[in-house]
């Protein structure tokens, strides 16, 4: 029998449903994998934070260090150590010493330690994360990146597996990744196969399928914070930063500085993620052609207006309306 050991860490606030819908994924999949090819077993444990007691640390100097770490609660070093998402509070942005040391001790012993959402900024503490590409919710990337410069933070996928860390994005995201490490361990047929039986999509997806455009106005600067209300407006219409400057009544190298340093974006940026979110908002909710959806936001040649759209969105119009629209 070929025993997959998986422990998911049950921290205050963490997504119920997330953790027991995994139980019952890695569940499923044993089934499955013994209908097709016995000897896939998924064991899954979930553990509550609030038992690693930082008095039980250890610390071996044995060859290996098997025995090092908290060990009351299972029996090996698990195979994949998962920390789900949080629905409430704020234990993930706090500092977790006592977990952060445990998930090093066992990534040192062997374990793929994984993370699912604001997950991420626990795995983050451990300093493992540093120089590595991870994911997260898109609303919670920014905060991420500021909190650990390190991370190569990577909001537009939903999933990273980076080897011996994985990470995933959106709250639903334990899905993609319970199906990335039922392929890993049993295989992508077996993965393919669970994902029929559960009528979810295991098509590859990114997570900037689903981003909203939400620039930041609470930056403190009210020059720029003109700039920003006048573009969400007439950002259909030609705008130069010659123009924006002017009236601001900067000049434009003052003006292309201060506007990078509010907002994260270049003025060409900013206004081609407003004008791809309106024409998004048009494909989701209008009858509207492709052509005149392209002109109402700004690009009268529909082949750029393309272009941007699939470099930010990561679909062509027409895949997005087919994903989204209501009336599809």
């Amino acid at each position: 029998m070929k025993n997959i050991s998986i422990l998911i860490i049950q921290y205050p606030g963490a997504m119920k449903s997330a953790i027991e819908g995994l139980c019952e994924l890695f569940e499923m999949a044993s089934r499955l994998s013994q209908e097709q090819q016995p000897g896939l077993q998924f064991n899954v444990q979930v553990l509550d934070s609030s038992e690693l007691n930082g008095d039980e640390l250890s610390h071996s100097d044995s060859e290996g260090g098997a025995d090092n770490g908290f060990r009351p609660f299972v029996t090996a070093t698990p195979q994949v150590i998962v920390l789900p998402p949080c629905l409430v509070g704020s234990f993930y942005t706090e500092e977790q010493q006592v977990l952060s040391r445990w998930l090093k001790t066992m990534h040192a012993s062997g374990s793929l330690l994984c993370s699912v959402c604001a997950g991420a900024f626990l795995l983050a503490q451990t300093g493992l994360l540093n120089q590595r590409p991870a994911t997260t919710h898109w609303i919670l990337a920014e905060a991420l990146a500021t909190r650990f410069p390190e991370v190569q933070v990577d909001d537009t996928k939903i999933l990273i597996n980076d080897g011996d860390l994985m990470t995933a994005g959106g709250l639903m995201a334990w899905l993609d990744l319970g199906l990335e490490l039922v392929a890993q361990f049993g295989t992508p047929a077996l993965m393919r196969q669970l994902g029929k039986r559960l009528v979810v999509d295991t098509a590859p997806r990114q997570q900037r399928y689903y981003r909203c455009f939400m620039p930041p106005f609470d930056h403190g600067d009210r020059v720029i914070l003109k700039s920003q209300h006048h573009l969400q407006n007439h950002c259909q219409n030609p705008v130069t930063v010659k123009q924006l400057a002017s009236d601001s009544h900067l000049t434009e190298r003052t003006f292309l500085r201060r506007f990078v340093r509010a907002t994260g974006y270049k003025p060409k940026e900013y206004i081609q993620q407003l004008r791809i979110s309106k024409a998004c908002e048009a494909l989701e909710g209008s009858a509207d052609s492709v052509e005149v959806i392209s002109l109402n936001a700004g690009y009268d040649d529909v082949s750029a207006f393309r272009k941007v759209f699939i470099k930010i969105t990561g679909l062509t119009p027409r895949e997005f309306r087919g994903r989204f629209s209501a009336e599809t």
